[in-house]
Order: structure tokens, then C-alpha cells, then sequence
């Protein structure tokens, strides 16, 4: 069973997230003066690649659907997908976002409207509109673009190559080569993608206990601190330990089904109960105001901030470069997730399923939670802007949900959800965690007491972080450790280019609406018996 076990990343993952998490225990102020020192430098010199990312993801997955890559099956020709659509996509959609999305989509809003870009007046009616737009975009087509840049390499390896091993260096096999890929490079590259998905992981768990304490508080009097928020930490890893025991059909499928329609159950109540039309409208205008504008929000920098009397207000940096940052570091879990739940179906369904169920998803909460809260700020119904700057966010968020009618229903949803999100999120990552520490994996599925390892593990890096406190320390932990993913980022779109178009020149269903990968070069190009210049002569089936 240990032998199953890669001890060199195993070992070297767990030791540089301690590394990281000791000194900031023992070192607390100096650690938070580090964190924002590392934020400022990454998004002030560096965040321009974290949105050039995000415009090449974007581009790349239009690339990949119209192109004769979206017509690969993944699996075997006859087979049909392993799992329904809806429970496909509630897997995809709970496992990808997290209680983030119910944070964000209630409070994101309240700073825009202050803070506008484009140098918009700020509580100007322009402001509004802006406020209610970029939260869709920001947990949009781009999001889910960078996403699924994992996806593609990592599900063509292991649906269409049959290679049992969820691993980002093996994933980048056409690029490095196998001496590269099993060597020292591809420990290091493991270990790096480790460590940025804890950072990242500890971002979201460090917004969702916060906002699980205050619900608590709010139903059943529990005390508010960072002690009790603590507790929530470890009931939530208690729930998400116990589904990565039970495994990928039971575990994260009961939860993902469950977590959707409770989801489901609480946009009801909020767009019926609450201003329908206004809602409907402003959706529908975000909407249309995100399309159009696309590009220009995709690639906005601010370069004259601070020049000649040039308004800083430092907005793409503070918000654009950090969620890039953001969903970059969950990238590779999420791209592994959703390749491992994709089998059976097409390249173009897994992408353009993805990119449509997981913006469709997010938009519908900020439609229908952000769009509420608007509505009481506009008519005066609630100053939510006073009440995020002068008690904080979860005040403002629990503020907004007291204005339903039958707020404590919605609130006791909203708290339950909080819960089920988190569980579902880290059930996931702890699964591809465990998975990026073995050798191969029996059965499909990564060894139980490694996916409850790691599932403890998740924990550590968001306790320390929510002890030195501060949104910006938790945002920075995103920033930083999605920084040596941007080339990976790169380098897993050429490998997956790379070993697609290299197979499809021995299929002889090449023009097929779907294109089974069963012809194989004898010898893989990447390995030193192998050669990229074969014409697919010299073939083999798998």
C-alpha cells in the first residue's frame, strides 16, 4: 500500500507547506507586514501575465471547441458518460466554487459601487451598473477558461491514454519529455502545485468560516471570534474527511447533489420573495453589458494610474489580477476534477460544458443575491455600503438577508449551503491531492487514508492565515501562489496540443463527428524510443 505512496513529493509538499505555516505562527505581525509586502510586488510588477492568462485561456478554449480537438472522445468509442449531465454539473459547479460564491455574490457589489472602475464617479448610477456587471465577469467565461486548461491534458491522458496517474508533471509529458516529467523538474512542478492549491484553499476556507460563525450566531446566539471560527473550521474538514473516505460516486456525488438543489431552493425564495422584475432586469443588462464590453475588461490595467494626475484606483489589481491569481492556483484541482468526472464524453462537451454550466451557475447568484442587495441600496431600503465599511462584510452580507421576507429561512439555507460548499470544494481538492502523491492508483481512485491526509492537511494554512486576520492576508496567499503556475498554465495547453494532434494523425476516423483515439504510435514521442516525427505508420492499439 505504501508503495503506491510518492514519498519525494509526498514528503516535499507537506514540509514547505509547514515551512510556510510555522513562521507565520510564530512570527505573526512580521508575517502579515510579509504577505501584503509579496501581494504589492506580485500585482504591481507581475499582475499584467495573470491577465494576459486569462485572454489566452480564453482564447485557447474557443481554439479547442471549433477545432478537430473538440471531436476526441474521452473514453472508448461506444461508451457512454459516466455520469448524467445534471450530477455532472453539480459536481463541476460545487466542487469548483465553494461557499466564495455566496460571499462574493452578496457583498462583492458594495465595493464596487464605492470603488468603480473606469474612473466612474463612485454611488453614481454608472457605478451601479459597473457594481452589478463585474461580478459576473469576474466568475465567468474567463474563470472557467483557466479552469479547464488542466482539464484538457489530464483527461486526454487519462480517458484516452489510459495512464492511471492524476499529476500535473505527467500531464506535461509532450513538453518536458519522460526523463524530465519523472525526475527532479516534475517533483518540483507537483510540489509547487501543491503548495499554490493549499494557498488558494486557505483563501476560501478563510471566507467561509467568518461567514458559517455568523450564521451560527445569528440562529443560535454561538459567540463570534476567531476561536469559534476555528470549530467551524474543523467541522467542515470533519464533513469534507468523511466524504474523501467514501469516495468520488458516493461521497462528492451525495453532497454535490444535495449542495445544487438547496442552492436551487435559496435563489427561488430570494427571486420570488424579493424585487423579481428589478432583479430580471439587471441581470439581464449585466449581461449584456459584460458581453460587450469583454475585451476591455479582460485587459484593463489602469497604466496611467498615478501618472500626471491620473486617478489611481489600483481596481484591476486589487480585484482582476486577484481572482486571475485566484482561479489559477484552484486550476489545477479543478481541471483534474472535472477530467476525472468528464469520461465518455467529447472534448468540446467537457469545454464548452464547462465554461456554460459554470458561468451560468455563478451568474445566477449574483443576479439574483448581489442584484437584492442593490435594490435596498438604490432605494434606500439599506445603507449595505456604511454597514461592509463600518462593521465588515459579514455583517453587510447577513445585513442584506435580513431584509427577506421569512429572513430566517434564508438564512438558515444560506448557512447550511455555506457548509455543504465548503465540504464539497475541499472534498474535491483533497481528492486530487491525494491523488498527485501516488504512483498509480487502483480501482480509479487515490487510497483512502491519503485523501483523509490531505483532507486534515487542508486546514492548517487557513487557521494560520484567519489567526493573523484581514482580507488582504487571505487574498495574498491566491496571489503569491499562483505565481509559478503561470508557466505551467502555458506549458499544459502546448502539452495537450502537442499529444492530440500528434495521435490523430493514426486515426482512420479522422472527419467522425466523434474521434475514438484507438491507434497508437508503438513508441510514445516523449519517451528516448520514441520519435515526433513519425508519420503513423508504425502503429499499435490500446
Amino acid at each position: 500500500m505504501l508503495k503506491r505512496i510518492d514519498w519525494p513529493t509526498f514528503i516535499g509538499a507537506f514540509v514547505l507547506l509547514l515551512s510556510v505555516a510555522v513562521p507565520l505562527v510564530l512570527f505573526p505581525e512580521a508575517g502579515a507586514r510579509w504577505v501584503l509586502t509579496a501581494k504589492n510586488v506580485v500585482t504591481e510588477q507581475l499582475g499584467v501575465l495573470y491577465l494576459l492568462l486569462g485572454v489566452v485561456a480564453m482564447g485557447f478554449m474557443v481554439y479547442v471547441v471549433f477545432s478537430n480537438l473538440g471531436q476526441i472522445k474521452l473514453g472508448e468509442a461506444d461508451e457512454r458518460a459516466e455520469f448524467r449531465t445534471w450530477s455532472w454539473a453539480a459536481m463541476l459547479f460545487c466542487g469548483g466554487i465553494g461557499a466564495s460564491i455566496l460571499y462574493w455574490s452578496v457583498i462583492e457589489w458594495m465595493y464596487y459601487i464605492q470603488s468603480p472602475p473606469f474612473e466612474v464617479e463612485p454611488m453614481s448610477n454608472e457605478a451601479a451598473r459597473w457594481a452589478s456587471t463585474y461580478g459576473i465577469f469576474h466568475w465567468g467565461i474567463v474563470t472557467w477558461s483557466i479552469y479547464l486548461i488542466p482539464s484538457l491534458p489530464m483527461a486526454y491522458f487519462l480517458h484516452v491514454r489510459k495512464r492511471s496517474v492524476l499529476k500535473v508533471s505527467q500531464a506535461m509529458l509532450p513538453v518536458l519529455g519522460e526523463k524530465l516529467a519523472n525526475g527532479w523538474l516534475g517533483k518540483l512542478i507537483d510540489i509547487l502545485f501543491i503548495f499554490g492549491l493549499m494557498a488558494g484553499t486557505a483563501t476560501t476556507l478563510g471566507l467561509a468560516a467568518p461567514l458559517i460563525n455568523e450564521g451560527a450566531h445569528q440562529m443560535f446566539g454561538v459567540p463570534l471570534g476567531v476561536g469559534p471560527q476555528l470549530i467551524v473550521l474543523l467541522i467542515c474538514t470533519a464533513i469534507f474527511g468523511w466524504s474523501a473516505w467514501s469516495g468520488l460516486k458516493k461521497g462528492i456525488k451525495i453532497l454535490s447533489d444535495i449542495n445544487l438543489w438547496l442552492a436551487i431552493g435559496l435563489l427561488i425564495f430570494v427571486f420570488v420573495l424579493g424585487p423579481t422584475l428589478f432583479m430580471a432586469n439587471t441581470g439581464l443588462d449585466a449581461i449584456g453589458r459584460m458581453l460587450s464590453n469583454l475585451i476591455r475588461m479582460a485587459t484593463w490595467t489602469e497604466p496611467f494610474g498615478g501618472i500626471d494626475g491620473f486617478p489611481d484606483s489600483s481596481f484591476p489589481q486589487d480585484w482582476t489580477m486577484f481572482y486571475w491569481a485566484w482561479w489559477l492556483v484552484f486550476s489545477p484541482t479543478m481541471g483534474f476534477f472535472v477530467a476525472r468526472i468528464s469520461r465518455g464524453r467529447t472534448v468540446r462537451q467537457m469545454v464548452a460544458g464547462g465554461i456554460f454550466f459554470g458561468s451560468l451557475g455563478c451568474a445566477a447568484f449574483f443576479i439574483t443575491l448581489g442584484n437584492f442587495g442593490l435594490y435596498m441600496q438604490m432605494t434606500g431600503q439599506l445603507d449595505a455600503v456604511s454597514i461592509l465599511n463600518d462593521q465588515g462584510p459579514t455583517a453587510a452580507m447577513f445585513a442584506v438577508l435580513h431584509e427577506l421576507p421569512m429572513a430566517w429561512i434564508a438564512i438558515a439555507a444560506f448557512t447550511l449551503l455555506a457548509i455543504l460548499f465548503t465540504a464539497t470544494s475541499f472534498d474535491s481538492t483533497s481528492y486530487i491531492l491525494a491523488a498527485a502523491v501516488e504512483t498509480t492508483m487502483e480501482g480509479g481512485e487515490p487510497m483512502r487514508w491519503n485523501r483523509l491526509f490531505w483532507a486534515l492537511s487542508l486546514s492548517i494554512l487557513p487557521a494560520v492565515l484567519m489567526w493573523l486576520g484581514g482580507l488582504e492576508t487571505l487574498q495574498t496567499a491566491s496571489v503569491v501562489g499562483g505565481l509559478p503556475l503561470l508557466p505551467i498554465a502555458v506549458l499544459l495547453m502546448v502539452s495537450f496540443v502537442r499529444a492530440a494532434k500528434y495521435d490523430l494523425r493514426y486515426q482512420p476516423d479522422y472527419s467522425d463527428p466523434e474521434i475514438s483515439i484507438e491507434a497508437f504510435p508503438r513508441h510514445d514521442p516523449w519517451t528516448q524510443k520514441g520519435n515526433w516525427s513519425n508519420t503513423g505508420d508504425d502503429t499499435t492499439g490500446r
